[in-house]
Order: C-alpha cells, then structure tokens, then sequence
C-alpha cells in the first residue's frame, strides 16, 4: 500500500536552504571537472549545457573537457551490456579521462550515474572505477557514495529505504514496484544497505554501510561531514534524500569531507549532477529555443517528427497511448518475434520505407511490439535486447539518410543510446535542457548527419501519462 509523502516526513525537520551558487562556488574552488559515466543517457535530463560524448576516445575527452564546464556526461550504454564487457568498458573511460586531463591540464573525479529504481551494474562499475583511480593516481578511494534519489521522477529515500511513486499517488518501496522485477538487474531490497548486501552478495553487509539519516542532514551538518570522513577503502554510504536541497546540503557536506583530503565515487540518480556542481533547476525549454536549434539545419523545413519507443515499462504504454489518442501519428511496428526470425531484413526495410513516406504528412512513431519477449538467462535476454535495438537503429539511420525528420524522440534508456549513437552518428552533443520540469532532455548535436535535428532522451519509467504528448506538441510547434 503506498504511502503519503506526508506519512514519510512526519517530524522530519526542515534544513537550511542551500542556493545553488554556494554550491557552484565550491565547485569552482576544487578545481575539477566530473566525468559522469552514463549508463545510458537519460542522466542528462537533469542538467543543461554540459557536453555528452557518445564515445570516449581521447580526442573527444579533450574537447569535451577543454569546454569550460565543470562536468562532461559520456554514454557507456553498460546497462545494455553484460558485466564484462560493462567492466572493460568503464576501465577505457576511466584510463581515456584520465589521459585527456593531463593533457588539458585538469583534474577529473567520476561520477557512475545509473538508474533511480536501482537497476544497473553495482557493485561492479564503481568498483572499477575505484581501481582506476588507485591505479592512476596511487589514492584509494574511501568511499562509495549511493545515491539513486529523483525528486522530480518520484523517487525519494527516507529512513535508508527507497521509494518510487508521486506526490499524488503516494510511494511505494522500490523493492515492491515492478522496476525490482527486471530481467537482468532484478533485486528484492528496498533498505539501501541490505540493497547493497544482496547486490554484493554479502561482501559488504547491511551493518557495513554508513547511513547519512535526513534528520542528520538537514540539521548537523559537522556530523554528517564526520561521516563522510570516517568512510575508507570504498566503504558504501547511503543518505536520505527528499529534495532538491537535500541533495545541496549533501554537496556541501561532500565538498567539506573532499577538502580534508576524502575521495569518493558517486553512484547516483540524476539529479545529483546537477546539484553537485550547483547548476539552478533549468526551466522547460520552449518553442523559440527549439527553433533556434532547427535553424539552418536538416530539420528546419521537415513537416513530420520522429518518436522511437522501445522501452516496455507500464508508463511508457501509458504514454505512447495518450501520445496516439492526442495527435493520431502514424504508428509503425518493428514485431520482436520477426526481427528474431530470418525475415529480419525484408521487415526493416519496409518500416523504413513506411516512414519515410508518413514523414512527408506529420509525425511517426515506430515502437517495438509491446509483447516483451524475455528469458530467465540473464544473458539471453540482454542478446534478445541488443538484436531488437539494431533493428530500431537500422530504421532510424534509413530514415535519416532519405527524409530527416523534424525531430527525434528516443524513449527509454538503452533504445536512446542506440539511436543516438549508431542510429543518428552523433558523436559529440550539447545538452541544452529539460522538456518538462526536471525530466526529459533535449541535445543538440553538435556535428554528424544529424547536427540541427533536436534530438530528446525520454527515459521510459519518468513523466506521467500524457508527458510524452506534451514533448511532440511543443516539438511540433
């Protein structure tokens, strides 16, 4: 039975406010830059004119990292990946990072940003993160700071446990919902530390994890900065976050803990990039900014948008029926159960035609069957994954080369990786914004056959039913 954030908070004090700009001001003093390893690139909806790598090549570290910004988003897609190859792939991020910044002359710390309903590779990436730093810089890392919250997605943590749901629907623990059912990355707890006991399989133990409480937080902070100091050899810590605040007075606490000679990885929802380099909330981008985006580009005279679903979640069929009901695209089906068959080819090509031609009247959606077709290998389902995903892409980059759309809408996490990485070319990106409050971001390519076409990162768990309608009919204007 879910319960009322009201229920939560009961004699919950109320913290100092924290402005971004005291944040932005330590950030500033400690002379770093973030490489936020993105799992897929969704991270990005929290944050604004920061530069996303779709590769991680020294060449491009050095550009992105040459801009000016205090964090740089590269997409790894691990959550697509199996733990080996997410390993490896986390270890050439971290060792090309650190190459560019000795040749920019900065310092980097990582940021592993995953998923806010705790679906992901941990323990695995920022624990190898964490041997890369030793690695690099001969300094351990002392602690593993998790934090999956998302205010603006529903996701809180109170009292060490997580929770996903609304404000007007109320909050149910994550271990509960659906998202604890995956087929890959499935688990049972909602306590943040037994969390992290069953994803370690008992090499790190509840009682091992260090627990910031939010009373702690938001009134003392010498003890939750004496907390943060006392955590060594990449001990776990977790800490309840409600609010964007919170999440303020932790950077805070994080800065103080980091200039008494502390290093920690972070592995967060995200909103916590945002935070920890004090950006302000950045309000909905509108219309005129869109079209300032268009301007000049493939995309400035296209009648008809593109939107890509491939995520199976419950609110993401919610959404692409609402989308359906509001503005009658043309709907276009990529069946599952032909794209694992021999006649894989002939069905692509026929989509992509399809759309091509539906472009030329108005907006198209091409979404995968919603029938999702799963194992019980672990496995086998990501291979079932990635076969569909190419399949997505293979549309996308038809599509592209012989009517570029107006726009592009990827929905769900992995699908817009995909798209924008194999499908679209994009290899460099500026994110511009959200779509709608605090969710869902747009980026601007910056070079590939795509550069002018807004392209939206749509996560298929954040928004409500008829958020998605609400993206196509301001990116229609």
């Amino acid at each position: 039975m879910p319960v009322t954030l009201d229920q939560l908070l009961t004699g919950a004090p109320q913290g100092r406010a924290v402005p971004a700009a005291e944040v932005a001001a330590l950030a500033s003093a400690s002379d770093r830059v973030l490489v936020v390893l993105d799992d897929d690139p969704t991270g990005t909806q929290s944050v604004a004119n920061l530069p996303v790598l779709m590769n991680w090549t020294v060449e491009s570290l050095v550009w992105a990292l040459s801009q000016g910004a205090p964090a740089v988003y590269v997409m790894t897609n691990s959550r697509s990946l199996g733990p080996a190859d997410a390993e490896q792939r986390n270890r050439e991020v971290a060792r090309a990072a650190f190459e560019a910044a000795a040749q920019v002359g900065v310092r980097v710390d990582f940021v592993s940003r995953s998923d806010s309903t705790l679906r992901g590779h941990f323990p695995l990436e920022p624990d190898t993160l964490a041997q890369e730093v030793l690695a690099a810089t001969s300094h351990s890392v002392d602690g593993v700071v998790v934090i999956p919250a998302f205010g603006e997605a529903g996701r809180i943590t109170v009292d060490a446990i997580h929770y996903a749901g609304s404000a007007a629907d109320g909050y149910t623990p994550a271990g509960d919902t659906e998202f604890a059912k995956d087929a890959t990355f499935g688990y049972a707890a909602s306590d943040l530390r037994d969390w992290v006991q069953e994803k370690t399989g008992g090499r790190v133990g509840a009682a091992d994890v260090a627990w910031i409480p939010l009373a702690t937080l938001r009134t003392d902070p010498a003890a939750t900065v004496a907390i943060l100091a006392g955590l060594r050899d990449a001990q776990p810590l977790v800490c309840d976050i409600v609010d964007e605040n919170d999440l303020r007075l932790l950077a805070v606490a994080l800065y103080t803990a980091e200039a008494q000679g502390k290093r920690f990885i972070y592995r967060v929802g995200p909103p916590f990039g945002r935070a920890i380099i004090g950006q302000d909330v950045t309000p909905p981008l509108e219309p005129a900014d869109i079209a300032a985006i268009r301007a000049g580009g493939l995309a400035q005279e296209a009648t008809g948008g593109l939107i890509v679903v491939g995520s199976h979640v419950s609110m993401t069929t919610r959404q692409l029926a609402a989308l359906v009901e509001a503005d009658r695209p043309v709907e276009l089906e990529i069946d599952v159960a032909t794209v694992l068959s021999a006649q894989v080819d002939d069905h692509i090509a026929e989509v992509t035609a399809r759309a091509v031609e539906a472009l030329a009247g108005g907006n198209v959606v091409v979404r995968t069957s919603r029938t999702l077709v799963r194992t019980d290998d672990a496995d086998e389902s990501l291979a079932i994954a990635r076969r569909v995903s190419t399949a997505v892409i293979t549309v996308v980059a038809g599509v592209l080369a012989q009517r570029p759309p107006r726009f592009v809408v990827a929905k769900g996490g992995i699908t817009s990786s995909d798209v924008a990485a194999r499908g679209l070319s994009i290899e460099r990106a500026m994110v511009r914004g959200p779509m709608l409050p605090g969710i869902v971001s747009l980026w601007e390519p910056i070079d590939g056959p795509a550069r002018g076409i807004p392209y939206i990162v749509f996560a298929g768990n954040v928004g409500g039913p008829s958020s998605l309608a609400e993206v196509v009919h301001k990116l229609s204007a």
